[in-house]
């Protein structure tokens, strides 16, 4: 910006993306505390749940995010799910994206919750605000502006947005305006999910649990490339009635122990099974398990996929579960968890115990050594998907199989 120094305040993802499959010491899993306001509609948009560094008083937040499905009645979910005391918010707007942190004008509108202008947050819990009249394209860049009056202590975000957000001192929540929000963060701070209410009320979403290849590291930032992204853009023509997409990765995220996030299994209620209108849950997740060198068994991680399909199919959701993908040439793989990987992916196609299958692991593997990454989708480090990689594994997706009567 001309006459005023420019800040730029990268926090928490390049920590995280840096190791992105590496663990953090563990935590106990807290239980789910209820919410405040009811959900309702379809999720739109959602990120994963964790803690973020410590609250910042008097700070604005100004978060970039991508719709999926369209609808009316948006609302948006506040977490405060890692806080250990409630979090106070004075004021919560939502507007359409210009160009960085301005918003097209007239777009951007006050949240209420409950009918009041501001909203508290228990520790441990989230809020849905009140519907807020009139209609929200899909495939658009969604704004939430938000304030902290005097938040303090832990912080509940997501780390690696892959998205430019933007920071202010001061609440200029209200304003389309760049001019004061000239601090960017590569997170998403307090906001973890958006629902509307799609026109159709057999309209539902998928949620996609995993780690950081849904999380989508190594795609393009600000482009909107993870692979639930290009899937979202093949359900919105797909004829199905599956059209909101949930990325609910966390990069470094396991199956079964708390480290990178809470664990798939201790983060399932929270962050999938809560969330509005979903139809089915697609499980990608488990390389993070295997190649820690842990003692982690096929045996046992197949334990923990049948624990997160019982507990969806009891929630009256589908379950899809894809194939482990390659990763020979990382520095954590050796024969012995490539052999689990082989056991685990045999039980995935085989079983039955999930009411589809997505093999990523065929669509990512070199056909010169199953055990690689096809070099055309490798984006370096012989593990995470390029761009193109992305794309491979959502053109792999049945969409017809998102959409299973359960």
């Amino acid at each position: 910006m001309t006459g005023r120094f420019r800040r730029v305040c990268r926090i928490a993802a390049v920590l995280l993306v840096a190791v992105a499959c590496q663990s953090v010491p563990a935590r106990a899993a807290a239980p789910l505390a209820r919410a405040t306001i009811r959900a309702s509609g379809v999720v739109t948009w959602a990120a994963s749940a964790d803690r973020l560094g410590e609250g910042s008083a008097d700070r604005g937040y100004r978060l970039v995010v991508h719709t999926s499905v369209g609808g009316s009645d948006l609302r948006v979910r506040l977490s405060n799910a890692f806080g250990d005391r409630p979090l106070s918010l004075d004021s919560v707007y939502a507007g359409l994206q210009s160009q960085g942190a301005a918003l097209r004008p007239g777009s951007n509108r006050r949240l209420t919750f409950g009918g009041a202008r501001t909203a508290t947050v228990p520790a441990g819990a989230f809020v849905w605000s009140d519907p807020l009249p009139g209609e929200v394209p899909a495939a658009v860049n969604l704004v939430v502006s938000l304030h902290t009056p005097d938040a303090v202590g832990p912080a509940t975000g997501h780390g690696m947005a892959m998205q430019t957000s933007y920071l202010a001192q001061g609440d200029h929540t209200a304003e389309d305006s760049a001019g004061n929000w000239y601090l960017t963060t590569g997170s998403w701070w307090y906001l973890d999910a958006v629902s509307v209410r799609p026109a159709s009320t057999a309209t539902g979403a998928v949620v996609a649990l995993g780690d950081s290849v849904t999380d989508g590291w190594q795609s393009t930032t600000d482009r909107n490339r993870r692979w639930p992204d290009y899937l979202a853009r093949r359900l919105s023509t797909a004829g199905t009635t599956v059209e909101g997409v949930a990325n609910e990765g966390i990069s470094g995220n396991k199956v079964l122990a708390d480290g990178a996030g809470q664990s798939a299994l201790n983060r399932l209620d929270r962050d999938v099974l809560s969330q509005p209108g979903v139809h089915t849950v697609f499980l990608f997740e488990g390389v993070n398990d295997l190649k820690a060198h842990t003692g982690v068994t096929a045996a046992g991680l197949v334990a923990g996929y049948r624990r997160i399909a019982q507990r969806t199919h009891a929630a009256g959701k589908c379950v899809v579960a894809a194939t482990v993908g390659p990763f020979k040439g990382w520095s954590e793989w050796d024969p012995a968890a490539e052999a689990v990987r082989q056991d685990v992916n045999r039980f995935i196609r085989t079983s039955g115990e999930f009411d589809a299958v997505t093999d990523f692991d065929r669509t990512l593997s070199s056909p010169y050594d199953p055990e690689r990454i096809l070099p055309l989708f490798d984006n370096g480090d012989h593990l995470h998907p390029d761009d193109k990689g992305m794309q491979a594994l959502a053109d792999t997706v049945d969409p017809h199989s998102l959409d299973c009567p359960r």
